[in-house]
């Protein structure tokens, strides 16, 4: 049985979101549901919109991209790894016009594959796929990113 005084992966992150990305936390962005090879994030549109009345561009890059430190955070020894992001692609499909949740996901043998590389050369890259949809399950946004899981002191 879990240790109840134990708080869960989300609230982690969300607390690594408020004083990492402080920007991120400004804008809203907390982590739904977080755990091994999975992590749903959520923004609202208060405070999000842009100047025709949809979710800012760069808050939807935003939602998905913090995806890969909480797959991370759930993933892999954070007391011996970090994630950093080197690239990340979006395809915008169809304007938000509501609040958003973003989810990415990893198999069990990627984490493997990206421990094991990283236990050996120090670092690790993965691609990581997010779907971010609005509240009606509209896709409105899709990423694909090359992250890195890089070993501390390395």
């Amino acid at each position: 049985m879990a240790n109840d005084a134990t708080p869960p992966l989300s609230a982690i992150v969300n607390s690594a979101l408020e004083h990492t990305i402080p920007i991120a936390h400004k804008m809203g962005v907390e982590a739904v549901d977080v755990r091994p090879g999975y992590a749903s994030a959520r923004v609202p549109l208060e405070g999000n919109g842009n100047h025709f009345g949809v979710i800012y561009a760069g808050v939807l890059f935003t939602v998905a991209e913090i995806l890969g430190g909480g797959i991370a955070i759930a993933s892999f020894d954070a007391a011996k790894y970090y994630p950093l992001v080197k690239d990340l692609h979006i395809f915008f499909r169809k304007p938000a016009k509501t609040a958003v949740t973003a989810e990415a996901e990893l198999t069990a043998e990627e984490i493997a594959r990206i421990t094991e590389e990283a236990d050996i050369k120090g670092k690790a890259d993965f691609t990581l796929k997010a779907v971010v949809k609005d509240e009606n399950g509209v896709v409105v946004a899709e990423t694909e990113g090359l992250y890195q899981l890089r070993a501390h002191g390395k």
